[in-house]
């Protein structure tokens, strides 16, 4: 029964939050930047002990990590959520009717935002500025191995909030247990939508037991295609920043499918790989092309569970095709509909790729680490959705809104 409290107190803030002057939220961020950097310590000490329970080498470690220079990037992202122009009251269509009528759609709030995720307690910050901004109430639910992580995070915004005047049940962490998990997927009537933020275990278990509406994000098993036309510099690059900016990621790369025209091209492509301990999976003729080029201790024949798998770690997967169309069946088959790119310089090779690759984000001779909402302009962002109603790709401000209807007439009635 908490829990319902929980749900109605955030419904009750919710409602105050859509009474309050955009002005009196930017401050509130703002100050919550100020508040993180006051704070540094405090948080630092409390992902400390998170940490202190998880082995290092398990790929989860770095999402766990806070650190100095990430708490100060997180400031930042509070700050250039501020400056953002509010998402509310945006005229989406007006029209009027040949009865003088007028219909304006706007955009509102959603009003109670869950999320649920895993071992990211920067989550908690990005989740509370993006619901905050877009005047939505939000409910955490975090894992057992951030617990103290987002305990100091949740108490340190809902401090914030108490001090400027908000209430403090803008903001909700739930306890990291499955009871609380249900609790949240069964809130029909309290709870508006739930995020699911983490991999596919999770997003799965949350769409398939949920009773309120979800939106689901996280998942990203991405291709790069180097084309018989690609450059192998560019190539080099792309392949090199995709996979090990930051291999725990949603958008790091997994799979690099190369045209067999280029497989002589294929040690150069993968040569910065070797210097970053990239295991490569490939496939017979990738292998052939490599053997000799790349140690072989970090070479191995790919098998079925090479494809189609969010790695999540320092491996990636080789496969070789003979067309365009060959790699466009290949990623029709294994994607996640997340991030693809091409490396390519033929036009028609570019323009035949982003019309066919059903993803959220598909580039041409772009890094898929690009799929960030920092990174596209929109301030920060809740989670990459990888479906295809109401939201796709990055989810900001302007995707944490739905609509309604404004009607307007002077005694207009219907005959």
């Amino acid at each position: 029964m908490e829990t319902q409290h929980t749900f109605r107190r955030a419904r009750e803030a919710a409602r105050a939050l859509n009474r309050t002057a955009s002005e009196r939220i930017d401050r509130l961020l703002l100050a919550l930047a100020d508040a993180v950097e006051a704070g540094t310590e405090e948080l630092l000490a409390a992902n400390a002990r998170d940490r202190s329970r998880m082995n290092p080498a398990d790929p989860a470690y770095d999402r766990l990590l806070l650190d100095r220079g990430r708490l100060l990037g997180i400031a930042a992202d509070l700050r250039n959520v501020a400056a953002l122009p509010s998402p509310l009251g945006r005229i989406l269509d007006r029209t009027v009717r040949p009865n003088g009528m007028e219909i304006r759609k706007i955009s509102v709030p959603f009003g109670v935002v869950g999320v649920i995720y895993e071992a990211r307690p920067n989550v908690g910050f990005d989740v509370f500025a993006l619901c905050v901004k877009s005047g939505n109430a939000c409910i955490l639910k975090g894992g057992s191995d951030a617990r103290d992580s987002n305990a100091a995070i949740a108490a340190l915004i809902r401090r914030t909030l108490a001090a400027h005047g908000f209430d403090e049940n803008t903001l909700a962490l739930l306890p990291p247990t499955h009871e609380a998990t249900a609790a949240l997927l069964g809130a029909t009537g309290l709870v508006d939508l739930v995020i699911p933020r983490g991999g596919r275990g999770l997003i799965d278990f949350v769409r398939d037991h949920a009773r309120v509406p979800v939106i689901e994000t996280g998942a990203g098993v991405c291709h790069a295609y180097f084309d018989r036309s690609g450059d192998t510099e560019k190539g080099a690059a792309i392949v090199l920043n995709a996979k090990t900016r930051r291999v725990s990621v949603c958008n790091a790369l997994d799979t690099l499918v190369v045209h067999r025209d280029r497989l002589t091209d294929l040690p150069r492509l993968c040569r910065p790989l070797a210097e970053k301990g990239v295991e490569l999976q490939a496939d017979e003729a990738a292998r052939t092309a490599l053997h000799g080029n790349y140690p072989a201790a970090l070479l191995r024949a790919a098998d079925a569970a090479s494809f189609g798998t969010e790695f999540l770690s320092l491996r990636l997967s080789i496969r070789t095709v003979a067309s365009l169309d060959e790699a466009l069946a290949h990623i029709a088959r294994y994607s996640s509909q997340h991030s693809e790119t091409i490396i390519a310089e033929d036009a028609e090779a570019i323009r035949t790729f982003q019309r066919e690759v059903d993803a959220a984000c598909v580039y041409a001779n772009v890094s898929t680490a690009f799929t960030d909402g920092a990174q596209f302009g929109m301030g920060a962002e809740i989670g990459i959705s990888t479906q295809k109603l109401h939201a796709r790709g990055p989810m900001a401000l302007r995707e944490l809104t739905s609509y309604k209807y404004l009607i307007a007439g002077d005694g207009q009635t219907r005959p």
